[in-house]
């Protein structure tokens, strides 16, 4: 699929995604009206405001510094803040989608893969931008030498529940936009990869992954790892930024809860595990060319994928909670752990781009030599 094709789905979906964020930011406003809290309830109505205010161009109450003389001036730093947030998420966005619908049309057998993948890659646009703009708010508040990476940890993991099901919307109508562009085209060739080089690519690509979900995410070794290079100064503290963008799971030894209870929690990381391999199982396959890039994106998006899916389990089987309340906290979890998913799938994704080339000469080679006997002979 040519470029020029492909921008046009990617434009548009990258429209569509900073139309739904921003109309989401502007419905917090309506929750200070008054009868918002009586008619939604104060739980309700405090979490759907922790949601949408990372989105709303008005800054939350006592973000700014707007009682002293410089006021305007920090008002005007957080409107630049929201500025470069909503910029950021259409460029992110749409950079992503023109790569996955190039290498991953929305054609026949296509459909439902590429729908997941612009899914994931909305929650990741929307991540990255929050992350780029947060220094502008930090300054915006006045606070910026005090603390300076622990801020930017809390405000980059802002805003990402209302993400999920807006990103779904946008990867919806960007792979709507793509069967428009693709109708009157042939079907996009696939990629030839035997099976014995996909599985070994993608076990050593989910071995990667598996570092952060086994490995790091150990309490003990999570411990380590946010105080060892805790110092002083503006960016002495790097702790809660190195867990954010590191640990994808947070486990300990089954003290104080039972061994089955234990296991159900574990489950969820091993159905984080079986959706980061098959999705790199499949995908070489499924792809029209294997380049760097394509992989390593698409092994991002598995890995959110994987992600939401052990957040259902643990939702639906775990707690099994019913509540309004339950509820809430629950869809308050959405999204955890897409900046260490940005890290870690990226190196699966490269690493399985690697380990399939060099494989796959590996294997021809004999298929080549066989070759020449034979036309030898």
């Amino acid at each position: 699929m040519e470029y020029r094709h492909a921008a046009i789905p990617a434009v548009a979906g990258g429209l569509m995604l900073t139309l739904l964020l921003w109309w989401a930011g502007a419905s917090a406003a309506a929750l200070d009206l008054d009868g918002a809290t009586g008619a939604l309830g104060i739980e309700t109505a405090n979490a759907l405001r922790s949601w949408l205010n990372p989105w709303a161009y008005d800054p939350q109450p006592g973000a700014s510094v707007t009682a002293t003389a410089d006021g305007a001036d920090y008002l005007a730093l957080h409107d630049t803040a929201m500025q470069i947030r909503f910029v950021a998420v259409f460029l992110f966005y749409a950079a992503g989608a023109l790569l996955l619908v190039r290498r991953l049309p929305a054609e026949r057998g296509r459909v439902w893969q590429a729908l997941l993948a612009l899914w994931a890659w909305g929650v990741v646009a929307g991540t990255l931008a929050v992350t780029v703009s947060a220094p502008w708010i930090i300054a915006a508040g006045g606070r910026g030498s005090y603390r300076f990476l622990p801020q930017l940890a809390g405000l980059a993991s802002a805003g990402r529940t209302v993400l999920v099901p807006l990103a779904l919307a946008a990867a919806a109508w960007t792979v709507l936009v793509t069967r428009l562009v693709l109708r009157n085209t042939e079907p996009q060739p696939r990629e030839e990869v035997p099976g014995r080089t996909a599985v070994v690519a993608a076990t050593v690509g989910t071995a990667v992954v598996a570092v952060s979900v086994v490995l790091l995410s150990y309490q003990a070794n999570a411990a380590r790892l946010q105080t060892a290079f805790t110092g002083g100064g503006l960016l002495g503290e790097p702790g809660d930024l190195l867990r954010q963008w590191l640990l994808l799971s947070a486990w300990s030894g089954p003290s104080g809860v039972g061994l089955w209870d234990w296991l159900l929690v574990r489950f969820g990381d091993v159905l984080l595990l079986a959706v980061v391999w098959c999705a790199l199982r499949w995908l070489p396959g499924m792809l029209t060319r294997v380049s760097v890039p394509a992989m390593a994106a698409c092994t991002v998006c598995a890995v959110v994928l994987g992600l939401l899916v052990r957040h259902l389990w643990r939702v639906t089987v775990v707690d099994g909670g019913t509540t309004s309340w339950h509820l809430l906290q629950a869809a308050s979890g959405l999204g955890e752990g897409t900046s260490a998913a940005v890290v870690w799938g990226t190196l699966a994704g490269v690493t399985a781009t690697v380990v399939l080339r060099v494989t796959g000469r590996g294997a021809e080679a004999p298929e080549l030599a066989a070759a020449g006997d034979r036309s030898g002979g």
